[in-house]
């Protein structure tokens, strides 16, 4: 089934001789799961925002399942990505005084004036497996392993086809990470999305089925693995 698809990418910054990230080819079936490794400033978080529209590929094509990216427009892109992608950042990006369900609920309430009966059941039901046992908590009295699983509830609620982690585990200790790589590895694989994490993390990028390493923008030859 076809999923991504990248050619001739290159991205280039100003000031800086080499391309930040140069990919001549890549193809990702939907439904893979996939770690993106590499040393900090290797180009994963630039090649991320250009898998999600963030940022526009000014030199190739980045295309999803036939959705070619770099041919939208700025609203184009964001009424994509707000349609078939869900986030879950290193930084929960979670608004102190609004309760954990309210957050879950913010983006849909920024995109629709009035918020039906299925949503907010929704929300309460990713909370609830995600382990939040009470929805109404506010969420700067979490701790930071429940903060990062709202946000992964957050991410779900709209049933993206496409689930997007960058370095989840990285602000968390060792038990809180673990525990949020197991509910991306099985909510991503209850749903069917396709799961693109960025890591350092070693015990994560060991449970991804394919793991590509960045080196100076480019996918280390034989790195990968399949």
């Amino acid at each position: 089934m076809p999923g991504l698809a990248i050619r001739d990418l290159e991205v280039r910054f100003p000031g800086l001789e080499q391309p930040a990230l140069a990919i001549p080819a890549l193809d990702l079936p939907a439904g893979a799961h996939v770690a993106v490794t590499g040393p900090s400033g290797c180009g994963k978080t630039t090649l991320l925002n250009i898998l999600t529209g963030l940022e526009r590929a000014r030199h190739g094509a980045v295309s999803w399942q036939g959705t070619d990216l770099s041919a939208l427009s700025e609203g184009a892109r964001d009424r994509w990505r707000a349609a078939h992608v869900g986030l879950v950042m290193q930084e929960f990006h979670l608004f102190p005084g609004l309760s954990a369900v309210e957050n879950v609920l913010l983006p849909q309430r920024l995109s629709h004036l009035r918020l039906g009966g299925e949503t907010k059941a929704e929300a309460a039901r990713l909370l609830a497996r995600v382990g939040i046992g009470n929805p109404r908590q506010p969420v700067e009295t979490l701790s930071r392993g429940q903060m990062q699983r709202v946000a992964v509830a957050r991410a779900l609620l709209a049933r993206p086809g496409i689930l997007v982690a960058d370095e989840p585990t990285a602000s968390l200790d060792a038990e809180a990470g673990a525990a949020v790589a197991d509910l991306l590895l099985e909510l991503a694989g209850e749903t069917g999305a396709t799961l693109i994490i960025a890591t350092h993390d070693p015990r994560l990028t060991g449970r991804l089925e394919r793991v590509l390493r960045l080196d100076g923008g480019r996918l280390a030859p034989g790195a990968e693995r399949a």
